[in-house]
């Protein structure tokens, strides 16, 4: 009793100095909280809360221009409007601060509705009366099991690259796993006291298919006995840095080396402590704390092998108290796997494992809400992302991760899936390149995203000049942002699989933040008032070319188009210096052929054939890419008789063009020209939201009617445009139907990466295997 009270002082005591995290930046927006769940554990407790954020959007709306001459008039206003915006909050935190968090939250905690708080762990009992008496709530206690169930479906669903296998030594720790389409069945072994393993087949479908008294209780309690140490993460920092082999024997130490004949290794753990019995010597605190990590965790991963063979499971989740996100247990379970399974099966641990059972427990008491009818997306400006495993690393940040952790997740306006056109969504990978395992590419992107800072801030504050205290704000997003930037920096793996796409929208996110959801706003209004005054010249100048020199001067129109991107720092600085810049100018910007990828000759022999039933054209920037260079393409698809989806973002990111800008801007267009005009109101044009709001495209979380569409439409040409879409995400994507990848690279480094230069063009047009006999006989082109 007194070791614990002992405990409480000195964790109470370092509460005064993690005040640097102060509680107001944990418990976020408390004044609008509700549905309360608490889960608390041995020694940390997890608590959930739903709340209403507010926060500003940019809203287009169309000028009426019936009334009078409107030549100089803007095409549509911008107008800054506030909406409600839904929100998850999860916090961790040691148990020694239960009550300091509880005054915060009852001294912050404003017309509430909530009358009770559901709450699971074992801890839920003991602390039942504290928290009704703070919160003035009454406990409501769920089944801890099916609350555990309940978090890992929601995580597995909703966070991609939640899931990762553990590689020690390797680069990057961490390898995270693509969100599969269909979650189950997997079996999930959870670490407590002793060990549960749960087969999960369904939302509501689970049973204990087995487990063990031999686990995480073991470990500790043993531990103790052996070392007087009594703190389970003291039992681990000793486990860290002891060699098992001083006490347990080995295949070696019996046979003088391996057995041959039965496949095993000399330096194969024959007896965990078979060298206590024998030797006449003083076992190390260290040497015995690694021997009993290894004994335990080597019983859990055969255990966990026999029950994944004998249900024919695959995929395998750890998780619980013994885990914990410790490099050395993490190990020796992936080790134990590899070796009994022979590699068929890997073990896989959890990012947001900590906080299952609140998050299950939370969803129990918001049922009458549906969480689980929409999609979730983690909110990067509001979580504190994974920290480093390697205790050696960083201890100080190790402290820290262990006094607060956060994560925050926002309710999207629409319900995501996958694209059905993927030919595999299992295997789909969006992002190109891996910058947790490439460290060159990763130092190159950080500093340019650094770099462009300044820019970005400089914007925010132009795009609000009627508000004084924008330039406040821009500051704040500026730290926020940098020191996100910082922390990915150490810490590549914090949120999943480092990529520029990653990037980008952890800079969006933290706009959104700090109330600029889109800077670009005024910039994309003039380009596009600009480029509508040239579409019938250039429409006109197309109609004069014969019908090969056409198709080659509508790429060529595309690609020119696509150099308009403010996100690309070698455009901007142009853009910005020079106002005269035009579609001409980027046209001779361009590559000559043969490009860097140059499929174009297989696209012109595929014209020549008969026309599609339906293409998908995602669209990437405002202004002049999608007025001079997209609008002229659709036009051409639409008569050879191509019905034609144009998906664009949902909302703002960067200068790409929004479905509400997109609606204004077709509907002037069809008002030029009665090609477009026909289509639209014979239904051949249709416009969609992506669902998206990020520069780059994940085609696994798109909006569930953009894959109605495509399935009724019977889809069977996608064209993905931009360097963000086409490049940075999806350049490896394969699909089920034919499909165009085109932009061109406005970025050196890229560029020379793969092997071009600034202004590169890369034209990518692939056929499926399985059609290629039906329709072209070609191997597209890839970099080396």
């Amino acid at each position: 009793m007194a070791a614990e009270s002992e405990r409480v002082d000195r964790s109470s005591h370092s509460m005064d100095k993690s005040i640097t995290l102060p509680p107001n930046e944990i418990f976020r927006n408390l004044e609008n909280a509700k549905r309360f769940a608490i889960d608390i554990g041995g020694s940390l407790t997890k608590l959930a809360y739903y709340s209403t954020v507010q926060h500003k959007v940019a809203k287009v709306r169309s000028f009426d221009h019936t009334a009078k001459d409107t030549e100089d008039d803007p095409l549509y206003e911008i107008s800054m409007q506030e909406e409600i915006l839904a929100r998850l909050h999860f916090i961790k935190f040691e148990n020694a601060y239960i009550e300091t968090c509880l005054d915060f939250i009852k001294d912050h905690l404003v017309n509430t509705d909530t009358k009770v708080i559901k709450a699971t762990g074992g801890g839920a009992h003991k602390f039942k009366d504290l928290i009704e008496k703070k919160l003035k709530l009454r406990v409501d206690k769920e089944d801890e099991m099916t609350c555990l169930i309940k978090g890992c479906n929601f995580v597995l669903r909703n966070i991609p690259h939640e899931a990762f296998v553990y590689v020690k030594h390797a680069d990057s720790e961490f390898r995270f796993q693509n969100t599969h389409p269909d979650i189950f069945p997997y079996l999930l072994i959870n670490i407590g006291s002793g060990v549960s393993i749960i087969k999960v087949e369904s939302e509501d479908t689970f049973e204990r298919v087995g487990g063990s008294s031999i686990g995480g209780g073991t470990f500790w309690g043993l531990g103790a006995l052996l070392t007087k140490t009594k703190r389970f993460d003291e039992l681990l920092q000793l486990a860290s840095k002891g060699q098992h082999t001083s006490v347990d024997m080995l295949v070696k130490d019996i046979y003088g080396g391996s057995y041959v004949s039965l496949g095993l290794t000399g330096d194969l753990i024959a007896s965990s402590f078979g060298k206590s019995a024998t030797a006449d010597k003083e076992f190390s605190k260290e040497d015995m704390a690694k021997s009993l990590l290894h004994m335990i965790s080597n019983d859990i991963g055969q255990l966990a092998c026999l029950y994944a063979r004998l249900h024919n499971l695959t995929r395998v989740y750890f998780g619980g108290f013994f885990i914990r996100g410790h490099p050395v247990t993490m190990h020796t379970i992936t080790y134990s796997i590899n070796f009994f399974t022979k590699g068929e099966v890997q073990a896989l641990f959890l990012r947001h494992e900590g906080y299952l059972g609140t998050i299950g427990a939370f969803l129990k008491g918001a049922e009458e809400d549906n969480p689980n009818q929409y999609s979730w997306g983690e909110n990067y400006a509001g979580s504190s992302g994974l920290m480093s495993t390697s205790p050696d690393l960083n201890p100080m940040q190790r402290a820290r991760s262990g006094t607060f952790d956060m994560l925050e997740m926002d309710r999207l306006e629409r319900q995501l899936v996958n694209l059905p056109l993927l030919q595999d969504p299992s295997s789909y990978i969006p992002d190109t390149v891996d910058l947790s395992e490439d460290a060159l590419a990763r130092e190159y992107w950080l500093y340019c995203f650094e770099e462009a800072l300044d820019g970005v801030v400089k914007r925010a504050v132009a795009s609000q000049p009627d508000l004084p205290e924008a330039a406040e704000r821009a500051e704040k997003f500026r730290h926020k942002y940098l020191h996100k930037l910082q922390t990915l920096r150490h810490q590549p793996f914090a949120y999943g699989s480092l990529t520029v796409r990653s990037l980008l929208d952890t800079r969006e996110h933290c706009l959104n933040e700090f109330n600029f959801p889109d800077p670009y706003s005024k910039i994309k209004q003039r380009e596009n008032d600009m480029a509508l005054k040239y579409f019938q010249k250039a429409v006109k100048s197309l109609e004069e070319l014969s019908w090969e020199q056409r198709q080659f001067a509508l790429v060529r129109g595309l690609l020119a188009g696509n150099v308009f991107d403010w996100g690309a720092k070698a455009v901007s600085d142009v853009l910005e210096s020079d106002p005269e810049f035009g579609f001409e100018q980027a046209k001779r910007q361009l590559e000559e052929r043969p490009w860097l990828i140059d499929n174009y000759d297989q696209w012109l022999e595929r014209l020549n054939g008969p026309p599609h039933k339906c293409a998908l054209f995602f669209v990437d920037n405002s202004g002049i890419d999608i007025i001079l260079g997209v609008f002229p393409f659709v036009r051409e698809l639409l008569c050879r008789g191509t019905e034609v989806v144009l998906a664009s973002n949902s909302s703002p990111a960067l200068n790409d063009v929004t479905n509400n800008e997109l609606q204004i801007l077709t509907e002037r267009i069809a008002a030029m020209d009665p090609v477009i005009q026909s289509a639209v109101k014979e239904d051949r044009l249709t416009l969609v939201q992506s669902g998206s709001s990020s520069p780059c495209l994940d085609l696994s979380r798109l909006d569930k009617v953009l894959a109605g569409v495509v399935r009724e439409r019977h889809t069977d040409l996608v064209i993905i445009e931009g360097m963000g879409r086409a490049i940075h995400t999806n350049y490896y994507a394969l699909l089920s139907c034919e499909s165009l990848k085109m932009a061109v690279i406005k970025n050196s480094w890229l560029a020379d990466r793969l092997g071009g230069k600034l202004f590169s063009v890369v034209f990518k047009y692939e056929v499926p295997l399985d059609k290629k006999n039906t329709t072209l006989d070609h191997v597209p082109v890839t970099p080396s």
